[in-house]
């Protein structure tokens, strides 16, 4: 259960230490501009290799802007924080060796939730009903979404943790996602609760049922976005055995690939997504 830490003081502590570890001049904003900046996907050809040292660079400079702002700027530091859980579950799922990523995953999901608590009603109904409660109270599309995702991947290190209430705060993060924008990051909140229900085993809050439902949503809200389709062959058609529908889903992921502007739509996830689809034809056989 590879997709799948009540966050502890410690381990924003020891983020922000890194980040404090680092020359950073230059105002706040501007070296969030600047991270930005390089994070930045949509602007001339991609490489995907050459893309690494930027995902990095960004990660440097929001990191050394939240070491500078002042507390009160808590639109800013959501901004950054934000931006670090993604990166981090990014450079984690892509470029870092399997001995690296649980460390990445741990800083991505820090980060998520030192953006979630920057928010006065999350921080409200945490202290009176618990983090999970607070899940249902978040503002912040982004936070709870990456917060999700890095905890879910978390869990795979970790099946203590995902028996004694891990799993539940995935789905809680994923469903307030789809309550929030369910379009954001090409229908990733749809996409992700999916993913959750169909590799989830049905004790812990699995239901493949509802699995079908979300993964079509998430086709539906962005055609463009190709692991929509890839996640939706392996991950649901394939245990289910529905080989017609697989083949077709990996048809349609191939289509799009070979639209130039369909894949530069989502530069990084689409050449993912089409890599796994190329691996997959070639595994199954069920596809003439």
């Amino acid at each position: 259960m590879r997709r799948f830490l009540l966050i502890s003081g410690m381990a924003v502590l020891a983020l922000a230490a890194v980040a404090g570890s680092a020359e950073a001049p230059g105002a706040p904003a501007d070296l969030i501009s600047r991270g930005d900046a390089l994070y930045d996907r949509w602007q001339g050809e991609f490489d995907l290799a050459a893309y690494e040292t930027r995902l990095r660079g960004a990660i440097k400079k929001w990191e050394q802007a939240l070491v500078a702002l002042p507390a009160g700027e808590t639109k800013l530091r959501a901004r950054a924080w934000v931006s670090l859980a993604r990166a981090y579950f990014e450079l984690a799922e892509v470029y870092l060796p399997d001995g690296e990523r649980r460390a990445a995953y741990v800083k991505g999901e820090a980060a998520a939730i030192a953006a979630l608590r920057l928010d006065p009603e999350f921080a409200r109904v945490e202290e009176t009903l618990g983090f999970r409660a607070a899940l249902g109270a978040a503002s912040d599309v982004g936070a709870v979404f990456w917060y999700g995702n890095n905890l879910g991947r978390l869990l795979g290190y970790d099946f203590g943790r995902a028996l004694f209430g891990g799993t539940r705060d995935v789905a809680a993060a994923f469903t307030r996602a789809v309550e929030l924008d369910e379009a954001y990051w090409g229908g990733g909140p749809h996409r992700a609760l999916a993913n959750f229900l169909t590799q989830t085993p049905g004790f812990l809050g699995g239901d493949q049922l509802r699995a079908g439902v979300h993964f079509a949503r998430a086709i539906e809200l962005d055609p463009a976005f190709i692991q929509n389709y890839v996640d939706q062959a392996e991950f649901y058609a394939r245990p289910r055995q529905e080989w017609d529908s697989f083949c077709r889903l990996l048809r349609l992921a191939f289509t799009l690939g070979a639209d130039l502007a369909s894949v530069a739509r989502w530069p990084l996830y689409n050449r993912l997504a089409l890599a796994r689809a190329q691996r997959l034809l070639a595994e199954g056989g069920h596809c003439p």
